[in-house]
């Protein structure tokens, strides 16, 4: 009921290629998705060659704007954006969608490319706050780069080398076609600015070359946020898609038909971006301009805040028992990995604040569902290794014991794998102590003394160290290769 209250935020996204309504709510640093649906108009399909939006395509996105304007009413959204691209932009007619849109309720931001790629960059940012490299934003009628770094956007330049438009540039011939991308990459100053840093790739048309790859490779997690691609495997996809039939197509999961025909213009621009800005590799980003949008509005503080811990909080919060309990706990068990890297750390918070979603869950497939949540979660601010360590940590808390899960020693190695079966084996003897309570947490104390692994209580506590507890108090400390005390405290 309480989720049911907060406030609904949403975006209409008017892009070249599609039109979105995406319908948010939850926590303003990372307010999660209720409702999506997008429109694939082509609003920028044939504008380099006639100027004009195409009359069918145009018709197409009014009916859109009319249905999005109807449910953002519906949902109770209390506060709209909507926007407007490259397409609208440069269209000579593109004042009549936008006069259509008003008509509808709607106030458009017709937006220029230089803050297309802004958006682009905090988008990036937002989901990847240690992002330092050039974000490319990939859509239907321009390409945005944006150098990105210490958590802020620095240059941005805005390119007309949308999907759209790049069939009509390649039909010069290769060497024609890299030779105009150089040169708009070097008249406008940004020749070998990535050198040595990760590309960041957003847009629909390179989020589907990464879904290919990923199952031409068998990758084990079906997961596109953060998913890396070096040149090489560039090279290899521009050498493997013109040989790729429809039916090997339709196998790739999430890969639409209007995606699947952009493939080979897509890589080729990237091939040649790559070579020009002199970028190592390639990082996929979930997030783009609407969520840009959003995170550009956020006070500095809320900015600040980290992703995953504000999103395993909130879902801790929806699914879990006791509210709070995930900090309480993470502070709890500390004590026994104060060495730890700051970016272990965070993963382990992340998996005290998770360690109750699976209470609701069959208790044979309780473990499992950490498994699940961890893996395919709809995290940002992590990659494919730390979803590994947060969903070991999960097994194990949730009865799963110390065995690895597939396919999680395809994406860590033992001793990551190792160490967050330790956070999970704290996890599990804390909750067991507590019973999810804050008190008995707050007046007991695990204290870590040579080769003892302690547990500090009062004498009037005593009762709460049951058999259940003595036993996982004894698994902990095997796993960490110390012996288990009961310590009297005052």
């Amino acid at each position: 009921m309480a989720a049911a209250r907060a406030p609904r935020t949403a975006i209409i996204d008017i892009g070249s290629n599609s039109v979105r309504l995406v319908v948010y709510q939850g926590p303003a640093r990372l307010p999660a998705i209720l409702f999506n649906e997008k429109v694939m108009a082509g609003l920028g399909r044939g504008l380099a060659a006639t100027g004009a939006i195409d009359p069918a395509a145009l018709a197409k996105a009014q009916i859109a704007l009319a249905r999005f304007a109807s449910l953002a009413r519906e949902m109770g959204v209390t506060g709209l954006r909507t926007v407007a691209t490259a397409a609208v932009r440069d269209a000579a007619n593109g004042g009549d969608l936008i006069a259509c849109a008003e008509a509808l309720g709607l106030k458009v931001e017709l937006l220029s490319g230089e803050q297309e790629a802004k958006a682009a960059g905090e988008g990036v940012l937002s989901a990847i706050p240690d992002a330092d490299g050039i974000v490319g934003d990939l859509g239907g009628g321009s390409l945005e780069l944006v150098r990105v770094r210490d958590g802020n956007v620095e240059d941005r330049v805005s390119f007309p080398l949308g999907v759209l438009r790049i069939p009509a540039l390649r039909e010069r011939g290769g060497k024609a076609f890299e030779r105009h991308i150089a040169r708009l990459i070097e008249e406008a100053g940004w020749e070998g600015r990535g050198r040595g840093l990760p590309f960041y790739m957003v847009g629909g048309s390179w989020r589907a070359l990464a879904r290919l790859d990923m199952t031409l490779a068998d990758y084990p997690l079906p997961i596109i946020h953060h998913y890396e691609l070096t040149p090489v495997d560039i090279l290899r996809l521009s050498r493997t898609i013109p040989h790729l039939g429809k039916a090997r197509l339709r196998e790739v999961q999430g890969l639409s038909s209007s995606r699947a025909a952009t493939l080979g213009d897509a890589t080729a621009l990237l091939s040649v971006l790559l070579k020009h800005l002199g970028s190592s590799t390639t990082v996929v980003s979930a997030f783009g301009l609407r969520e840009g949008l959003l995170f550009g509005a956020l006070d500095a503080r809320t900015r600040a805040l980290d992703p995953l811990i504000v999103g395993a909080r909130e879902e801790g919060r929806l699914l879990g028992r006791f509210p709070e309990h995930g900090d309480l706990l993470d502070r709890w068990i500390a004590p026994l990995f104060d060495e730890e890297a700051v970016g272990d750390a965070r993963l382990r918070h992340a998996s005290c604040l998770l360690a109750d979603v699976g209470w609701r869950a069959n208790p044979e497939f309780r473990a499992e569902r950490g498994v699940e949540i961890a893996l395919h979660g709809n995290w940002v601010g992590i990659d494919a290794t730390g979803r590994a360590m947060l969903a070991q940590a999960l097994h194990t808390s949730l009865g799963g014991g110390l065995d690895v899960p597939a396919p999680l020693a395809e994406l860590a190695t033992p001793a990551q794998l190792k160490r967050a079966t330790a956070w999970g084996l704290a996890i599990r003897l804390g909750q067991r102590l507590s019973g999810g309570l804050a008190g008995p947490l707050e007046r007991t104390e695990l204290i870590v003394e040579g080769s003892m692994l302690g547990l500090a209580m009062l004498d009037a506590d005593r009762g709460f160290y049951g058999e259940a507890v003595e036993r996982r108090h004894n698994a902990l400390a095997t796993a960490l290769g110390r012996t288990p005390s009961r310590i009297s405290r005052t």
